[in-house]
């Protein structure tokens, strides 16, 4: 692995400046286990963080220290993974029953680097493997997590590092590869096919796979791959529903879609919107959109008091909405897996989905409970069918459950996961 510049680059390592040794001296705080103890290594933590790989580690986290494991989080103090900014305080502090250690996320380039470089793979242009190198360190950075691990990584059973693409998973899953295990999150997107993630998904101890389209499409990218398996991602089913209430708490009447997770660009959410728009004005579509996360909500003018958002939600009220829905969209065309999906399903929601995620467009081929859409023209028919057939399209949707249940109960994802740590570490 290489952290640095090549010669006569700027050399973005971790300095003595960034790494103020406090580090070294965190007290060791989780309890003693006859497994060993487990470090989850995401570049974001909290209750309120939103995103589908970190929901994974902290919820296989706490699975796995309710089985007897002593478990720790490393993680930054960042929120967000826009601008990085240090909003949790750096330290050792006890989060819901689990240690959770802090480390400062560093934005220390102006990141022109990484923005021209963004354009050249997204244009499909090639890199140096140097060129490469100023991209990834033109970001984010957390060099006292980098450098704990490099005096701590032996105190671990095993580090769990997600996703593949930031900085802390890509940097630190290497100083210890023989024990770190990477739940990749892939999707098809140009990043994943730069030379210098070949050695991280080539050398790590394992790499967990949430669908088999991921998996699939590790094999088409990699020429090797470490061990592997797809887990798959465990759904708790909740234990009951309440969409009137969820209607009468929002003041929400008549029917509902649905959508849940980061309103961005990477999610393709202002597409969506805009296509909402166009098919209510053309088919008098008798839907209102709620949606549920973080980021912008600008909807067109004319579909402003037709688009409710609800901001951050807890995750009773999000599946209550999803239980209160004709359906749930999924516009991202990038899928790891997609939980909403399944929680969707779970509460018997119709699921619309776009066509250009393979692992998404597999999931509702393999159920039947979901349509999907290659352009807003399709996605405008869906919705009519939607509005027109409301049994039917019941109908349809009733299948996910089972699907869901059938494949991706909780306590069989965690199995899974938990022989895969005994197996490789």
């Amino acid at each position: 692995m290489h952290l640095g510049a090549a010669p006569g680059e700027r050399d973005l390592r971790p300095t003595d400046t960034d790494l103020h040794g406090w580090a070294d001296s965190l007290p060791r705080i989780a309890p003693e286990s006859r497994h060993g103890t487990l470090a989850f290594v995401p570049a974001r933590y909290g209750k309120d963080v939103v995103g589908g790989a970190e929901t994974v580690l902290r919820e296989v986290a706490h699975a796995l220290a309710d089985r007897g494991w002593a478990v720790e989080i490393l993680t930054t103090c960042a929120r967000d993974h826009f601008g990085w900014a240090n909003e949790f305080a750096p330290g050792v502090e006890q989060v819901d029953g689990l240690t959770v250690r802090r480390f400062p996320a560093v934005v220390s380039t102006p990141r022109r680097d990484r923005a021209y470089f963004d354009e050249v793979i997204l244009a499909g242009g090639k890199l140096t493997l140097a060129d490469q190198q100023r991209w990834i360190n033109d970001d984010m950075r957390c060099p006292e997590l980098y450098h704990y691990l490099l005096d701590h990584a032996s105190d671990y059973r095993a580090l769990m590092f997600a996703p593949y693409l930031f900085w802390p998973s890509y940097a630190c899953s290497q100083l210890a590869p023989q024990k770190s295990i990477l739940c990749a999150c892939a999707h098809d997107e140009p990043h994943l096919r730069l030379e210098l993630f070949q050695p991280m998904f080539a050398g790590v101890a394992g790499l967990w796979f949430l669908a088999e389209p991921e998996h699939d499409l590790a094999h088409e990218v990699f020429p090797r791959l470490a061990p592997h398996r797809v887990v798959g991602c465990g759904i708790q089913a909740p234990g009951g529903y309440d969409p009137e209430g969820f209607r009468a708490r929002h003041g929400l009447d008549g029917r509902l879609l649905v959508y849940a997770g980061r309103r961005e660009g990477a999610k393709r959410w202002d597409q969506l919107l805009e296509a909402f728009a166009r098919a209510a004005r053309r088919q008098h579509l008798p839907f209102t959109l709620v949606t549920m996360g973080v980021g912008e909500v600008k909807p067109p003018e004319d579909v402003r008091d037709r688009v409710v958002d609800l901001g951050l939600v807890s995750d009773d009220e999000r599946n209550n909405a999803f239980a209160a829905a004709d359906a749930y969209l999924q516009p991202s065309a990038h899928e790891a897996f997609s939980r909403t999906v399944m929680e969707a399903w779970l509460a018997g929601a119709l699921v619309i989905a776009n066509d250009a995620s393979a692992v998404v467009r597999w999931h509702c081929d393999r159920s039947g409970a979901g349509l999907t859409y290659r352009d807003e023209h399709e996605l405008e028919q869906c919705l009519a069918f939607l509005a027109d057939m409301p049994g039917e399209a019941r109908a349809l949707a009733a299948g996910g459950r089972r699907y869901v249940l059938d494949h991706y109960a909780f306590d069989d994802v965690v199995d899974r996961i938990e022989a895969t740590i005994e197996e490789w570490t």
